[in-house]
């Protein structure tokens, strides 16, 4: 997850505007959803807002972290796994 982040950072303007802060983000949210969801499952979610797409690198990273805290299986965990690697390759970085 971290290459991910890093190679966000180090992305040109072009080519996060062509999709992959958008991919960043929504990557972000889900990551941020099932961290919520497993630490409170009575409580309803709150979507990570959007903070622009130079801010994406962070927002992965934060809620990749959340989620690390409160994952419970190694099913959970290469859940998370698939996801990051699924994002970074639509993302394109």
């Amino acid at each position: 997850m971290d290459h991910f982040a890093d190679r966000l950072r180090a992305a040109p303007q072009s080519r996060l505007q062509r999709g992959a802060a958008a991919e960043a983000l929504g990557l972000a949210r889900e990551l941020a959803l099932r961290a919520q969801r497993l630490e409170d499952p009575e409580q309803a979610p709150r979507e990570m807002p959007d903070a622009g797409m130079f801010a994406s690198a962070d927002q992965i990273t934060v809620a990749v972290h959340d989620l690390a805290l409160v994952l419970r299986t190694e099913e959970e965990l290469a859940e998370a796994l698939v996801l990051v690697e699924e994002a970074q390759k639509r993302a394109g970085v």
